[in-house]
């Protein structure tokens, strides 16, 4: 089976920056669509960012601006946050898809459901 797996989670003050990694660990395969979710306790998942094969991303509004979602040919995927905020802190999740993204208005959808592979989180707290 696919695996991927998140690296660079930690602890961060109010208006610092992390960057966040995901990378198939095991048994690599083309994962064209990828995303980043986070979820607090006692919260549903949602969506951050997304990114389609061709570059092209979407981003949840509360992000916009400050986070820049990115991944190379090999399917390397990457999550710049800056001007991070207390209410950012949360578990940050990578999901991957076999099949490109489904788009909204040209955008890749943020509320696409059927993800074929996911990662077991990395943490991100913001606290001074």
């Amino acid at each position: 089976a696919v695996e991927v797996a998140e690296s660079g989670g930690g602890s961060v003050q109010p208006g610092g920056s992390l960057r966040l990694s995901c990378a198939a660990t095991k048994n690599p395969t083309r994962m064209p669509c990828m995303a980043w979710y986070r979820q607090t306790p006692g919260h549903e998942r949602e969506a951050v960012a997304v990114i389609d094969s061709d570059g092209t991303a979407n981003y949840a509004d509360s992000v916009k601006g400050r986070f820049t979602i990115s991944k190379d040919n090999a399917d390397n995927l990457s999550l710049e946050m800056n001007g991070l905020k207390p209410e950012d802190s949360a578990m940050y999740y990578c999901a991957g898809d076999r099949r490109r993204c489904t788009l909204i208005n040209g955008s890749p959808s943020m509320v696409y459901v059927g993800w074929s592979y996911w990662g077991q989180g990395t943490q991100v707290t913001v606290s001074s």
